[in-house]
């Protein structure tokens, strides 16, 4: 999987940096690359309208989604992003589908 920051700086600097800081707490930094880039014709294809914007991309599935645009997201919007698309127990902690979140009871998870 890879991220990408679209836009111009210094509004897409500030969301690389809060992502990239948000992968290297996750412990996902080696599975999920960042770049950045300002290319109008990628913003065309996606329909980006604002910037910065943070879009997903998975090559194996020929797969690309703006998640965010025009807004510079809290880490802990990006981090709940980031979990929910990989999975907690990729990122190094537990899942509620292991039984890992410990609040979970025998009438389904919360």
């Amino acid at each position: 999987m890879k991220i990408v920051i679209v836009g111009s700086h210094p509004l897409s600097a500030d969301l690389f940096a809060r992502t990239s800081e948000v992968l290297e707490e996750l412990k996902l930094s080696d599975i999920i690359k960042i770049s950045e880039q300002d290319n109008e014709a990628y913003k065309l294809e996606l329909g980006i309208t604002e910037n910065p914007a943070l879009c997903i991309e998975e090559e194996s599935i020929d797969f690309r989604d703006v998640i965010f645009q025009g807004i510079i997201p809290e880490k802990a919007e990006i981090k709940s992003l980031l979990v929910s698309i990989v999975g907690w127990e990729e990122s190094g902690g537990e899942s509620c589908g292991t039984g890992g979140c410990g609040s979970c009871s025998s009438g389904g998870c919360h």
